[in-house]
């Protein structure tokens, strides 16, 4: 896929809105292939190939702004769409904060040497190949143990991408992009004829990065079996351990508070509480685009500001909100470069990769420090009030006792407030775990309700 067509697609479009009378505009482009491959069974379930090329056009007149999409880039409609565009910014309300970055906020980096974020190999990737990885993946969970009766099917999907940026400023930066990711469901029946399911996941840059199939088949099996048996449990205070992607949940509940929009919106239970400490010396939350090779990474935000790392927080103080420039001008604030842009939507600030920084202990102290307690490895529903940090989740995993893992739990609640589980945070572990954009280790919470259902 050539970058240099993504690219002068977007300057084509930005030069016929200025002459269409847009005062500022911006243009984004992304064009990608994907496939998808998916055995169940051992049989090749589904097969999809596929391409897209789309353009989303942002006009801004006096505060006027208009957001507009396509995906028919030939001449004559691109020069429609320019001018419905145009005429739909003239009769939209004025915003007094719209508006692109001023100059010296543009990035002066306009691709992504450096950053990894293209792998030839994933390009490369055969048909043939990809339904081997799948069904050797699926093959290892059901070879793991003999309960394991069924599946809901093993699937790989590759991408390949060019995304480009142009404004009417002057800005144009692109860049290539490759993923990659492969995931297992496993599915066995307990002793009471209950469907027990697990699944597991690995999802890179790079091919290289990608976790070795039969392993992601394996986990998804243990993860299967482990919950034979699980059991209910009456409603306590314990410590509650969190293992990585629990974590990594956690974490995703958390850093929703911390958008500029939350802030303006006052939809966030931290909107006065920039410098203070929030949680323990143990916690540190980051989000760096600037990570070589990672899902996320991007030399510069969806307004073409250079990207950087952002510490949200660092040894237990809230450091920052992640602002765009339109929620940085609404609370008088300059943008971190955070700002999220899809094709048929206004930029918006957000995370891009999110890193829950690793501590000093095992996973295995973490737990044998607990005499009884509750280890979480599946979080349902969405419990979480981001305005009061008010926190309740449905949850299943393993009753601890003694220091040890001892038998599976399910249908419990676990609940606390957001701010107090982060200050009784007392032990994070050394076992950073990737899973896509976001990593995270084994954490414990000292102190939560674990409720009955």
């Amino acid at each position: 896929m050539e970058g240099p067509g993504a690219l002068e697609i977007a300057r084509n479009v930005v030069s016929l809105a200025r002459r269409a009378g847009a005062e500022q505009c911006d243009a984004v482009v992304s064009m990608y292939t994907e496939s998808n491959v998916t055995v169940r069974l051992g049989e090749l379930e589904k097969l999809i190939e596929a391409g897209s090329m789309s353009l989303g056009l942002r006009v801004i007149s006096k505060g006027r702004t208009a957001v507009c999409s396509t995906s028919d880039l030939s001449p004559a409609s691109l020069e429609q769409f320019v001018r419905d565009a145009v005429d739909l910014a003239s009769i939209s309300e004025p915003d007094e904060f719209a508006g692109l970055p001023s100059p010296a906020e543009l990035s002066n980096v306009t691709n992504a040497d450096g950053l990894g974020l293209y792998d030839e190999q994933i390009e490369s990737l055969s048909t043939e190949r990809k339904v081997a990885m799948a069904r050797a993946c699926e093959g290892a969970a059901f070879a793991f143990d003999k309960r394991i009766n069924n599946s809901d099917g093993a699937s790989l999907s590759t991408r390949v991408g060019q995304f480009a940026l142009a404004n009417s400023l002057g800005f144009e930066g692109s860049y290539p992009s490759t993923s990659i990711s492969l995931m297992v469901e496993a599915i066995a029946d307990d002793e009471e004829g209950k469907k027990r399911n697990g699944y597991w996941y690995s999802a890179e840059r790079a091919l290289h990065r990608l976790l070795d199939p039969e392993e992601v088949g394996r986990v998804a099996a243990r993860r299967t079996v482990d919950q034979i048996g699980a059991r209910k449990m009456p409603t306590r205070q314990v410590p509650v351990v969190f293992e990585p992607m629990m974590t990594v949940a956690l974490a995703g509940d958390l850093v929703g508070c911390v958008s500029g929009s939350a802030l303006y919106r006052g939809a966030t239970f931290l909107a006065d509480r920039l410098g203070d400490t929030i949680g323990s010396p143990l916690v540190t939350i980051v989000d760096d685009p600037r990570l070589a090779g990672r899902l996320g990474a991007r030399p510069f935000d969806g307004e073409g500001v250079t990207t950087r790392r952002n510490d949200i927080i660092r040894e237990g103080q809230f450091s920052t909100f992640l602002f765009d420039c339109y929620t940085a001008r609404r609370t008088k604030n300059s943008t971190t470069g955070s700002a999220q842009r899809g094709i048929e939507t206004l930029p918006a600030p957000g995370v891009s990769t999110m890193v829950f920084e690793a501590g000093a202990d095992t996973p295995e102290a973490v737990v044998a420090g607990v005499s009884e307690g509750f280890y979480v490895t599946s979080l349902m529903g969405n419990g979480f009030n981001p305005t009061t940090g008010d926190y309740s989740r449905g949850a299943a995993g393993f009753w601890i006792e003694n220091g040890r893992l001892a038998f599976p739990v399910t249908e419990v609640n676990i609940s606390g407030q957001m701010e107090a589980m982060l200050r009784d945070v007392d032990m994070v572990a050394n076992d950073l775990t990737w899973f896509g954009s976001s990593a995270a280790p084994t954490i414990r919470v000292k102190s939560m309700t674990v409720a009955g259902t």
